[in-house]
């Protein structure tokens, strides 16, 4: 991770804590991987005390844990935790669906073509990080014009929470050769929205989760 640079009227705090967050995000720093926090003020350019308040911010939404023993380490989810985390996407994903597919604009339709090349490109460049950003793109832009903006702040929490087991994921289809199930549902939701059918695109988000809950149960174990 490299240094922080700083912005005009960004405290070092706020810097601090969005580098360590993309860390994780990107994979950089893996599932269970101690944080040491000097290690990390030394690698940031920064004192300790940006990197302890961050560490305890990731720790509130869910991308880090940490114990008397060993200190900070990115969260780990157990198959269970996995499982209750996109049972409560499940539904607040739907809902998101039902209601903001109706109501997409020209303007966010055209996003969603977007997003979905800016997928096709991150696929073919090999970059699982990238894809899970354009794909989470997409599928805000459906759920924002919902117009509740709370909805979608939660949803984006739990993207976070469940993160690294995306990249995993991603990473393993990649590595097959087999790009389509990573775009099939994407796919199938815009033709939803084509078709101004927001049972379509429910249905289509509900076999999405499916798809997601046999991959967990079938794989996390290895």
């Amino acid at each position: 991770m490299s240094e922080t640079t700083a912005e005009p009227g960004m405290r070092i705090g706020d810097q601090v804590f969005e580098a360590m967050q993309a860390s994780i995000l990107s994979g950089e720093y893996l599932s269970g991987q101690r944080l040491r926090i000097r290690q990390l003020a030394a690698e940031l350019g920064t004192s300790v005390m940006p990197v302890r308040e961050s560490l305890a911010r990731l720790e509130e939404v869910g991308l880090v844990e940490t114990s008397p023993h060993r200190g900070a380490v990115v969260k780990t989810f157990t198959a269970e935790e996995l499982l209750q985390i996109y049972s409560v996407r499940r539904i607040l994903e739907v809902e998101a669906v039902v209601h903001g597919a109706p109501k997409l604009t020209g303007e966010g339709r055209a996003r969603l073509d977007d997003e979905f090349a800016a997928m096709q490109t991150a696929l073919e460049a090999e970059d699982p990080a990238g894809y899970l950003d354009h794909d989470e793109e997409l599928l805000a832009t459906v759920y924002e014009a919902a117009g509740n903006p709370v909805l979608v702040e939660t949803i984006r929490t739990l993207w976070l929470r469940c993160r690294a087991y995306k990249l995993v994921g991603a990473r393993r289809e990649i590595a097959a050769g087999d790009m389509a199930p990573l775009l099939k549902h994407q796919r199938r939701l815009m033709d939803a929205v084509d078709a101004g059918d927001p049972a379509l695109a429910a249905s289509v988000t509900e076999d999405s989760f499916d798809d997601a809950v046999s991959r967990i149960r079938a794989g996390l174990g290895e």
